[in-house]
């Protein structure tokens, strides 16, 4: 019998969960991991928070509800069997007016629909007997929130994968992917040509690049925003116990400048999320001109800058002062000054813009044909990514997965699967 031949584009923690996940479900595949850098977990995956959610936010029923869940389940139980630091330190919502407390029932309501353990909202003496640094007229407290390495379950990951005879290739940029007949042919930059009869492209920031390599509609596309961090000075970090949160916009899908101790006893302050200049700008003068343009030309920029210019104008200020930055984490911790502060590493969320000009929020994952495309994946992505490979391993094999039956093979299925 003839082994399946399976590539995945991308070694962050998705792709890395989804080559893991094939080999665990066809230990008789051969496949082959692809990765343009040296190395995996390089972007997203190597430069986030660490933050592994309890599944507070999301709507009830939807994949990131769902998938989130159970990821949790499956991150703690592999970061146990591999040694990898997780820590349930807890998580607070700092509710400072009525507007913000009514939120914080919403929001409790959700976790509850979604299975949350331990949820419950607070009063003032409830936040700052768990908070003291706090100052808010209520509070909402997630004790099974957590904080993990990603960058190391990643490593980890892509390990399992050789260990399970699959290969994992770096520093092969794919440049083209062509589907003829019953196959799919993938060719790098670095000369590499291989054909598979699966494809699942988890490329992150590129992602929407790397489906339309496939034939996959423009719509969506990524837009990269930049989330900068401070870090509490070292004598400073016992002015937090747990992770601390702003009461979130429901109009974005982005949770505020929060206080998140990391396992290696740092804490870092952000993010805040301005528009990149470049798909991997991490620094201000990372910037890339051809990139800027494509952004503004992009199918739903243009809506999306006169609906939230001002909220623009706003992450710059705080881009641009780092007074202006911590006054925002200041509002619920009041001990908080400029000078407890320094800068630490950014990173670059790679967003997806409908040409309508929404921020998608729920993950999309799409089929075409022999090649299946991760479309958007922000937070909790990370947590989620032992789920989210389930899910698309699911679809591939037409299996019934956690996010729901898989449906029957078609063109570009819509918000997912949902």
């Amino acid at each position: 019998m003839t082994r399946q031949r399976c590539a995945v584009i991308g070694g962050g923690i998705i792709g890395s969960a989804v080559a893991r996940r094939l080999l665990q479900v066809r230990p008789d595949a051969a496949v082959t991991l692809i990765e343009k850098e040296p190395s995996v977990g390089t972007h997203q995956s190597g430069r986030n928070s660490g933050v592994v959610h309890a599944g507070l936010y999301y709507r009830p029923g939807s994949l990131k509800a769902t998938l989130c869940r159970r990821g949790v389940r499956l991150l703690r139980e592999f970061c146990e069997e591999h040694a990898i630091s997780y820590v349930e330190c807890g998580k607070v919502l700092v509710a400072l007016d009525e507007r913000e407390r009514s939120r914080l029932s919403d929001i409790a309501d959700r976790a509850h629909a979604n299975g949350v353990p331990g949820v419950r909202v607070l009063d003032a003496a409830e936040l700052r007997e768990i908070e003291p640094g706090t100052a808010g007229i209520a509070g909402l407290h997630s004790p099974s929130t957590a904080i993990a390495d990603f960058a190391a379950v990643t490593r980890y990951l892509a390990a399992d994968v050789e260990d399970r005879g699959g290969t994992v290739r770096t520093g092969c940029e794919v440049t083209a992917l062509r589907e003829s007949g019953e196959e799919v042919v993938v060719e790098a930059a670095n000369g590499y040509r291989e054909a598979f009869d699966l494809v699942v492209v988890c490329a992150g920031l590129h992602s929407d690049r790397v489906a339309r390599l496939a034939g996959a509609p423009a719509d969506p596309s990524i837009v990269p925003f930049r989330g900068e961090y401070y870090a509490l000075r070292q004598h400073r970090r016992s002015l937090v116990n747990g992770l601390v949160y702003p009461v979130p916009d429901p109009r974005y899908p982005f949770l505020g400048v929060h206080v998140t101790p990391r396992v290696d006893g740092s804490v870092l302050i952000g993010p805040n999320a301005i528009l990149a200049t470049a798909r991997e700008g991490y620094r201000r003068r990372d910037i890339d001109r051809r990139e800027i343009m494509e952004t503004l030309r992009r199918l739903g920029f243009p809506t999306l800058a006169a609906r939230h210019w001002r909220t623009g104008v706003t992450e710059m200020a705080g881009s641009l002062s780092t007074r202006v930055f911590v006054s925002r984490a200041r509002r619920y911790l009041p001990g908080l000054r400029t000078s407890d502060v320094v800068p630490a590493p950014s990173g670059v969320r790679a967003q997806a813009l409908g040409a309508d000009g929404s921020l998608l929020d729920d993950f999309r994952i799409n089929r075409r044909g022999r090649t299946i495309c991760v479309r958007n994946a922000p937070s909790p992505a990370a947590t989620s990514s032992l789920a989210i490979a389930e899910h698309i391993v699911g679809l591939a094999l037409g299996e019934k997965t956690h996010g729901g039956p898989a449906p029957a093979d078609r063109e570009e299925q819509g918000e997912n699967t949902r």
